[in-house]
This record gives C-alpha cells, structure tokens and sequence, in this order.
C-alpha cells in the first residue's frame, strides 16, 4: 500500500518516489514562495542521497515564483533556523526527515522568526497549496541562487558562548559520537575537540547519509556507540539524529540512559548555573523535570508534542529553557529550537560542574523511568483507537491536549498519533522499570485485542 504524505505541523513528508516527489516539492515551494511573498528563502538539507533531488526542486519551485534561494547545503537544522532572521530572510525550507528511515524525505518550513511555522501558518500554507494558484513570473525577474556561508560557524559559536567552555576544555573529557552519518557530522569534531577540548572517538561520522543504524536515537540503536565508549574508556557517549537537532546519551559504561534524561540534565544545568525561569516542556516529558523546575522555585508547563508548540509556548512565557522528551533540548538565549549541540554543551557543563560521571548524575534524578513503544497503524485506525480510549477511561479524567494523556497518580501513560510516522505512540513512565513496561504492555495490548480483565489502570 502506497504510504500517504503527511503534512502538518512537522511540515511535508513522505517516502521518496512514492507520496514525496521532486513534483511534490516543487509544489509545495512554490506555495510556499507565494505565502512569503518575494523576497529571500534559505534552504538547506540533510545528508540523504535523496536530498540533492529535493533541493533542485525546491529551488526550481521557489524561483518560478520570484523568491531568490539561499543556499546553505548541508547543515543541521538548528543551523538553518538560526540562519532565517540573520539573514533578513521571509523564511526558510529544511529538506530533511529528521529520525525517519532512509526511504522518507521531508520539507519542514520556517518562518521570518527562525521558528517553524505555527499550527494557523501550516494550515495557510496547505490551503495555497492545493488551490495550485501560483502566479509565475516572467524570466527577468527570476532571482539567482545565492550561497550562504558561516551559518553552522555562527550557530556553534552561540552555543560555545553560552556555556562556560574553558571549565569544559580543562576536564578534557573523552567524549565518543555517533553522528548517523547525518548533518551534524561534518561539524562535530570541530565542535567537541576545538571548541570544547575534548578528545573524541567518532562513529558513523561521514555525511554520506547512509544510515548504519536506525536513525532514531533510541537505546536500542545504540550499541556500536555503547561499545565505543567501553573500547576507549569514554567519559559519555552522544548520539545525533540525521538533522542534529535530537541528542541521546550513552554513559561512562556503555549504557544508555534515554533521551528523556537529555532534557532532564540541560534543565537541572541551566536552572543551576545560568539562569531562573520559566521552563516549558510537552506532556510526555519526564515527571523529573518538574520535580527540578519545583526545586528551583520555577513554573514548570506542558504543551502538545511538537518542536513549534513547545517553541512557541517558551517565547509566549519567556522561558529559560526546555524542549521534548525526545532529545530536544532548548535554551531560547541560543535559539528557542530544539539543538544537538546545545544539549551536548550543557551536559558536559553540568559533568564539569558537578565532577560526576554520568551514571552518577542519572542516579541522582528522581526516580522515574520511562518506557516507549510504537505501534504501526494507519490515520483511521489511530483516530478510532484514540476515541475508544477516551470514552473507556471519562471517568479518571484524561487530559485530550495531545492524543490521551492519563495521569494515575505515580505514575502516568501518554498515547497519541506520531506527527512524523504512521504509527500510535505509548509512553509510560513509573517509579520502576517494570512497572513502565506493564502499562506500555497493558495499553498495546487494550488497543490491539481489547480490554483485559483484571486490568485496571
């Protein structure tokens, strides 16, 4: 069965020669040129081989209606967010599919602020597209392509002059990468060894954009970066996504520690060392940021998942940090986008600091623990999934901000439809491994067979 395009918040995507095309693209450029208006539009791209195509595209689409490209290649996507109001640019275009396999591509579209675009925005966009009213121009007034260089320099030189590096380059960590063979592999060792006077080993770190693992950061795809890290005696491993903008960490013995404690560790560092505030993170982040929030005496609130809700939310409160559950960790003071390198620099700020290992500063979290399926499931199975869930459990009042969230007092499970997948995605989190993994089992199992006896939640 030929895979839909899914088009939201998350922008464009679809597997490549099927529902995401060069004419697709094209398209939704043009679109996207005209909801600008002319003027400057920055694309950029991650490594996939698919990529080139994409971006020809893009700029064919974008000049055909009086926007003039600039090129920026392949950078990470923080870069390329960072690069729009730098640049005066109306906008940007992203071709990336983020953690998607190696058979999808993407377009994700940013507005003149550097944010992508807001719910309202998308849903304007989407509109121009299928109207497929695109007032073309005549030959002179196409704009050329133009280059745009240093906007990876500049987005690592936020970063560093944000942290206290010198702290970081006196401990010499050794640090061992698993950049996906992505965007952020041409620039990490530059970053961790010149910036922050680490030693590092580096896996999968060509841009080539073959993937050796999974490209979603999850423990699971994380053993060659475990073995890396007990082969070299590595203070922390890190692992990137294929656009840099998600963070997982690995610890001093090779285990890894979930992209939840990414988050939860650029909180307590920012809280602790640079400034107090607000901190805004989405509903499936763990309960141990706002134990830490609490502590610090800061308001701790909750959006949808998604990178704009959260972004959006933070600027609105004038937050200091926060980000998703999945790696994404944002400091507005950089950025208010979720960044790879921003993460990475807090977390060996907070090692510095402290003078603990990793292993020791997940210890000392509260006591959470978190546990993740995905279930493949097509739109309509996920929206009457959803409603069953909502009428079986009115009574213990679920929270319908995203999906169904259901707190249960020491414990809580998150079930929503993927933005970025066709796929349902349970979370759990409890004050036991086990305990998390029974109610991720419990609900895969109510939603695929039914509700079991003896099953109350």
């Amino acid at each position: 069965m030929k895979e839909p395009l899914k088009v939201g918040v998350a922008g464009v995507r679809g597997v490549v020669g099927a529902s995401m095309t060069p004419r697709v693209a094209a398209s939704f450029a043009q679109a996207f040129g005209v909801f600008l208006g002319r003027g400057a539009v920055v694309v950029g791209r991650d490594t996939r081989p698919s990529g080139v195509m994409f971006e020809r595209a893009v700029v064919a689409g974008l000049q055909s209606v009086g926007a003039r490209p600039l090129m920026v290649g392949v950078a990470p996507t923080p870069s390329l967010l960072m690069a729009v109001p730098t640049a005066g640019a109306r906008g940007g275009i992203a071709i990336t599919a983020s953690h998607n396999g190696a058979e999808w591509n993407a377009m994700k579209f940013i507005d003149r602020d550097g944010l992508f675009l807001s719910p309202a925005r998308a849903d304007e966009l989407l509109d121009l597209y299928h109207q497929r009213d695109f007032p073309l121009v005549a030959e002179p007034d196409l704009q050329p392509e133009r280059p745009m260089e240093g906007v990876v320099e500049k987005h690592l030189t936020r970063v560093l002059n944000y942290v206290d590096a010198a702290a970081i380059r006196r401990r010499r960590f050794r640090v061992a990468v698993d950049a996906c063979n992505g965007a952020g592999a041409p620039w990490i060792e530059v970053f961790l060894r010149d910036g922050l006077g680490c030693e590092t080993v580096v896996i999968h770190g060509e841009p080539t954009g073959i993937f050796e693992r999974e490209p979603e950061p999850l423990p699971a795809h994380l053993t060659a970066l475990g073995r890396a890290v007990v082969e070299h005696r590595c203070n922390i491993g890190f692992a990137q996504d294929p656009d840099a903008d998600r963070l997982a960490i690995v610890d001093e013995c090779g285990r890894p520690i979930g992209e939840d404690y990414t988050l939860v560790f650029a909180v307590a560092q920012v809280l602790s060392a640079h400034s107090l505030g607000p901190v805004v993170v989405n509903l499936t982040a763990s309960r141990a940021v706002d134990e830490i929030a609490r502590a610090a005496g800061c308001p701790c609130i909750r959006t949808r998942v998604g990178e704009i809700h959260v972004s959006a939310a933070m600027v609105h409160h004038g937050a200091v940090v926060g980000g998703e559950h999945n790696g994404g960790v944002i400091v507005p003071a950089i950025h208010p986008c979720r960044d790879s390198f921003t993460g990475m620099a807090l977390v060996l700020e907070r090692m510095a600091a402290t003078e603990k290992r990793v292993s020791e500063m997940r210890a000392e979290i509260p006591g959470y623990h978190v546990a993740k399926i995905k279930i493949p499931m097509a739109l309509s199975e996920t929206v009457a999934a959803l409603r069953r869930l909502r009428k079986r459990y009115v009574d213990r009042h679920p929270i319908l901000l995203d999906g169904i969230f259901l707190d249960l007092g020491e414990s809580w499970v998150h079930i929503r439809r993927s933005m970025t997948e066709p796929v349902l995605r349970i979370t759990a989190e409890a004050l036991t491994p086990e305990e998390a993994e029974a109610l991720v089992e419990r609900f895969r199992t109510e939603i695929m067979v039914g509700p079991q006896p003896n099953g109350n939640v």
